[in-house]
């Protein structure tokens, strides 16, 4: 073997992720807020994007898609190029082009809107009802008082001096439940006062409303309530002293430690039932997030429609007059070119996402049909890798895609993985989903009388429905979903609970 220099000419293929192609794929998995955060940082760096609409656009909404016979339309290949510009020519999503529609008869579609979003074709794909200067319904509601308010309110009105000046610093680490979040000798030390000073003014905030507040642990919150409703008698305290077997159900030895009998032990729990272990919650703490959905599904008399919320969808459109208006020198016409050629792809990667979202969630409506027009029992066990055999994609696609997406469907609000579950063996064959045998455990359980159904009785009526599963799975799901055994149930049952 000759030891030399040489030159050799190989051809190879490789995949390139190019950064428009990461950009494409990494809008997939962002949630409606998310998209509204990451459009507005592109439309400040970009100076010929714009978000909103323009009258110059013509509002062309896209027509219906409807799931009937679940017929197969003519489709194209999983790989397709986005556009032909230039910077996008060698780029493709994990998605189609098959003939995807949409229909216009969701709550949030009913009002027209001449804002658009710019689609492949270069026409405008309708958007939400209102425009961005549109009205703001959410501001209207006043604003809830939360707790640390509630609490400085009350400190301000009834004390005053170095006492105020203490309470108003515990208030300062109380937590949303309520509880106070940092140790109180800490607290004196930091502030440099006494011990006995922190604890007068920790007295003083004890009074305050809500009935528990400032308490350090929930037994202390369980006995200021049972305090302010004069039912904190010594074997009262007892039973709060003793929560730990409250929890456990020891009924027998909390009747010798209370030293009470049965009735009045049971009278007792239901005293302490009624009692808010969280008393700060009743308080807004911050303000809320509302989940939207991202898609509409609706019956149709031939099937089912499926539609993107327009609400959600971005509106984004190009600033021709800007972009006439600088470039004409020849440094300020390439820069110029640079960015439309960004905004171009952008757009594109938008209307790419929004059709991708639909074909993902039509084939969910396919295969979970079951679900959706008899409910949470009629469930089947689905994967990723099945809805990604079916619309020809990756499954790491659907994964993206079913991410932090909600559907909006007659049954109420679902996460788009919802209705991906693992499943058990059924006795037509095709297997159950694990919320289907969840439902009908918790519909079994729901309806005991004075015979408390144990795990064995339960695997022998799910049996009887045709659901072949096993006693340690019984208990699997029935602990997931947080119903006690049936022991506990019937210690519960007992004492009226």
């Amino acid at each position: 073997m000759t030891l030399a220099p040489r030159l050799d000419l190989r051809q190879n293929q490789s995949l390139v992720m190019t950064p428009q192609l990461q950009q494409a794929i990494k809008l997939l998995a962002l949630s409606s807020l998310e998209i509204e955060a990451f459009i507005a940082e592109e439309v400040e760096r970009n100076p010929v994007l714009d978000a909103g609409g323009s009258d110059s656009i013509s509002d062309t909404p896209l027509d219906e898609l409807t799931i009937g016979t679940i017929a197969e339309s003519n489709e194209h290949g999983s790989d397709e190029i986005l556009g032909n510009d230039s910077h996008a020519a060698s780029d493709a999503l994990d998605v189609d082009f098959s003939a995807e529609t949409f229909h216009h008869d969701a709550p949030s579609d009913s009002v027209g809107g001449a804002d658009g979003i710019l689609g492949l074709s270069g026409n405008a794909m309708s958007s939400s009802g209102f425009d961005s200067d549109g009205p703001d319904f959410e501001s209207f509601a006043a604003r809830d008082i939360n707790l640390r308010e509630h609490l400085m309110a009350q400190a301000g009105a009834g004390l005053s001096g170095r006492q105020l000046f203490l309470v108003q610093q515990i208030i300062e680490h109380i937590e949303p439940t309520g509880y106070v979040g940092e140790d109180l000798l800490a607290m004196a030390q930091r502030l440099g006062v006494h011990l006995v000073d922190a604890e007068a003014a920790l007295t003083e905030l004890q009074r305050f409303d809500p009935t528990g507040v400032g308490a350090r642990n929930l037994a202390e919150c369980l006995a200021l309530q049972a305090k302010d409703a004069d039912r904190y008698d010594p074997c009262m305290a007892r039973l709060i002293d003793n929560l730990d077997l409250v929890a456990k159900g020891a009924f027998d030895q909390l009747m010798r430690i209370c030293r009470v009998d049965d009735e009045d032990l049971r009278d007792m729990l239901i005293e302490l039932r009624g009692y808010d272990p969280k008393p700060g919650c009743r308080f807004e703490n911050d303000d809320s997030m509302s989940v939207t959905p991202d898609i509409y599904v609706t019956p149709r008399s031939d099937g089912w429609s499926i539609e993107l919320n327009s609400a959600n969808l971005p509106r984004l459109l190009i600033n021709q007059s800007y972009v006439a208006e600088l470039g004409r020198d020849k440094a300020t016409k390439a820069w110029l070119s640079d960015c439309m050629a960004d905004a171009n792809w952008l757009i594109k990667a938008m209307d790419q996402r929004q059709r991708t979202i639909v074909r993902v969630a039509t084939e969910i409506v396919k295969q979970q049909e079951g679900f959706f027009r008899h409910g949470v029992a009629h469930l089947r066990p689905l994967t990723l890798r099945q809805v990604a055999d079916a619309i020809e994609m990756h499954e790491s696609t659907v994964s993206r895609v079913t991410s932090n997406k909600y559907l909006h469907c007659g049954r109420g609000l679902f996460d788009l993985k919802y209705f991906f579950s693992s499943g058990v063996q059924s006795a037509d064959g095709e297997g159950a989903s694990a919320e289907a045998v969840k439902s009908h455990i918790k519909s079994l359980i729901d309806a005991e009388s004075d015979k408390i159904l144990s795990d064995d009785t339960l695997v022998d009526l799910l049996t009887a429905k045709g659901f072949d599963i096993a006693r340690r799975t019984v208990a699997k799901y029935r602990e997931a979903m947080g119903i006690g055994s049936s022991v506990q149930r019937r210690r519960q049952k007992k004492m009226g609970r």
